[in-house]
C-alpha cells in the first residue's frame, strides 16, 4: 500500500450540499496514501451529500470551522456540488480558511465547482486552472486562465472537471500533497518565468 502521504493532515472544507462522490473517493485515496482527513464546515454537528439528483449521506463533522485553523493542516481539499461552493462563498471564514492555505503555499485540490470559492479568497488569479464548464467565465473574470482538460496543476494548486475526471484528480492530489509547501508565485512572476 502506498504510503506517500504518511503524517499528513488534510481538510476536507464543505457544507451541506457537496458532491458526494467529490468527498468520498478522493478522501479513500488520501487516507490509502496515509494521510489522516478531517471534514471541516461551518454546518453544525453533520453534513449531507448529494448524489447525483437528490441528497446523499450525512458526514460527521470533525472540526467546525470556527475551531479550525489551516496551520493544523498540511493541505486542503475543496470537493464541487453546486450548492457547496456557493454556500462557502458566503462564509468569510470559509474564505479566510481558503486563503491561508494558498497565501502559505500549501497544496489546495479543488473539484467540479470547488474551485468556485477559490476566485474569492484570491487564489484563482494568474493560475491555469480547469473546473465544471459553468465556471469558465467566473475564473476567468478572476484573472485565471481556464483550459478544458481532465486535471491541471499549477504550482499546487490542482483542480479537475467533474466525477469522471477523479481517478487523474486523485493521482496529482496525492502526488502534490506529497510535495507539501509549493513556493509562492504571483501571476506576474509565473509569466517572467515562462
Amino acid at each position: 500500500m502506498n504510503q506517500e502521504l504518511n503524517g499528513k493532515r488534510v481538510a476536507i472544507l464543505v457544507t451541506n450540499g457537496f458532491e458526494q462522490v467529490e468527498l468520498t473517493e478522493p478522501r479513500r485515496a488520501l487516507e490509502q496514501a496515509g494521510a489522516q482527513t478531517s471534514i471541516v464546515s461551518p454546518a453544525q454537528g453533520k453534513v449531507r451529500g448529494w448524489k447525483e439528483m437528490n441528497w446523499g449521506d450525512e458526514f460527521k463533522v470533525d472540526v467546525p470551522l470556527s475551531e479550525a485553523n489551516a496551520r493544523n493542516y498540511d493541505a486542503l481539499l475543496l470537493p464541487g456540488g453546486v450548492m457547496n461552493p456557493d454556500k462557502l462563498r458566503l462564509e468569510p471564514k470559509a474564505i479566510d480558511f481558503i486563503r491561508a492555505f494558498a497565501e502559505s503555499g500549501k497544496p489546495i485540490a479543488a473539484i467540479c465547482h470547488g474551485p468556485w470559492p477559490l476566485i474569492d479568497a484570491g487564489a484563482a488569479r494568474g493560475r491555469r486552472m480547469t473546473s465544471y464548464p459553468s465556471l469558465r467565465t467566473d475564473l476567468q473574470n478572476a484573472g485565471a486562465t481556464w483550459v478544458d482538460e481532465e486535471v491541471v496543476v499549477d504550482n499546487g494548486i490542482v483542480t479537475s472537471r467533474k466525477p469522471d475526471d477523479l481517478p487523474a484528480f486523485n493521482r496529482k492530489t496525492i502526488e502534490e500533497f506529497a510535495e507539501g509547501i509549493h513556493a509562492k508565485r504571483t501571476g506576474r512572476e509565473r509569466a517572467v518565468a515562462e
